[in-house]
């Protein structure tokens, strides 16, 4: 799960500009806000992903060797 959101940094400027400038009314009137959320679920194959991982492993142990 993650948030629609996720550049929270930026969002948090957004929500003290607002308040600042009367878009909100004050901090309660922000967590009234609806958070949207994504859920994100696997789409590989489980065979095909344990392929690729086992790639990815044996890539990272290559890199671990590429200088003393």
């Amino acid at each position: 799960l993650r948030p629609e959101v996720t550049e929270t940094t930026a969002l948090g400027a957004a929500y003290l500009a607002g308040l600042a400038t009367g878009v909100w009314r004050d901090p309660a009137a922000l967590a009234a806000q609806p958070e949207k959320i994504h859920r994100i679920e696997p789409q590989h194959d489980p065979k095909a992903a344990a392929a690729a991982r086992a790639r990815w492993q044996e890539a990272v142990e290559r890199a671990k060797n590429w200088a003393e």
